[in-house]
């Protein structure tokens, strides 16, 4: 299934002739009460409304996709947990090019762990990317988004495939300079999640996916998933180490070599096996 969010916070599940509306079936979850639960809840509910949400979009008329205003797949990630350099070429860029991390010392993903950027962060590909300090170089980061399904700790990762909900593009729009990674990855609009959430069963293995992004038309990055040094599994395995790991939390994989500055009127255009692809365009705040 693939499902989305668009306009004004239409639920969606996407066919091959468009965007079938299935807001109404949301009605069956739970009403909830201050304080609110630390997880999405149409990603904790996924499972058992599915028959629901296939049932509602049979009886829906279809949106055409290009029409649509696409926003976040999901709405209310409790974290967004992102792994650095985790591609072998990306690491051989950095150390070559100390203009990507402004001379900080770059270490392994093993050595040097995993991030979190602000959940405030989160837009989909109809929103675009509204760029600040654009006297610094701002460069596109495409990477394969993970959406946890399960609340899980200590998992193992010959078990974390059980706890995906689905998978997503994700841009992890960065900043150059000296603050710590968080701060300067986490701006408004800078973690574009979309066109939709994908379910796991439509994804056999996420470490067999080919992974690009161009910008206004000029190839930029591409790659494949098998490439990661940490694989999907061992991210999980590594993150709930760290983290109760709640359904809607969004785990970035890392991305691959080829990253580059954008300016605004620039449009970026991120594809992902399985997924489909993504036009974001960028814009000065």
């Amino acid at each position: 299934m693939k499902l989305c969010r668009y306009d004004e916070n239409r639920v969606g599940v996407v066919l091959e002739d468009g965007i079938h509306d299935v807001t109404s079936a949301l009605d069956a979850l739970s009403a909830q009460r201050y304080p609110l639960p630390p997880h999405d809840l149409l990603i904790a509910g996924l499972a058992g409304l599915r028959p629901a949400l296939e049932a509602a979009a049979r009886k829906s008329r279809p949106t055409p996709v290009e029409q649509a205003r696409l926003l976040s797949p999901v709405a209310n990630p409790g974290k967004v947990i992102a792994a650095p350099v985790n591609y072998k070429k990306h690491l051989e860029e950095a150390l070559a090019d100390k203009g990507i991390h402004h001379g900080n010392l770059i270490g392994e993903i093993h050595k040097v762990g995993m991030f979190l950027k602000a959940t405030s962060s989160v837009v989909g590909c109809g929103e675009g990317v509204a760029l600040v300090h654009t006297d610094r170089r701002n460069d596109h980061e495409v990477e394969l988004a993970v959406v946890i399904g399960k609340r899980v700790r200590n998992i193992t990762a010959a078990d974390a495939p059980a706890c995906i909900a689905g998978y997503c593009i994700g841009l992890d729009m960065t900043i150059r300079g000296p603050e710590e990674r968080s701060m300067r990855k986490s701006p408004d609009s800078y973690c574009v999640l979309g066109p939709w959430l994908v379910t796991a069963d439509e994804i056999a293995d996420p470490g067999q996916l080919s992974i690009s992004i161009t910008v206004n038309g000029a190839a930029r990055q591409s790659a494949h998933t098998s490439d990661l040094i940490l694989p999907v599994p061992e991210l999980i395995a590594w993150a709930s180490s760290f983290y109760t790991l709640h359904p809607g939390d969004v785990l970035l994989t890392g991305t691959p070599q080829g990253v580059g500055p954008v300016k605004a009127g620039d449009v970026m255009l991120a594809s992902l096996e399985k997924v489909g692809e993504m036009r974001v365009t960028c814009r000065a705040l």
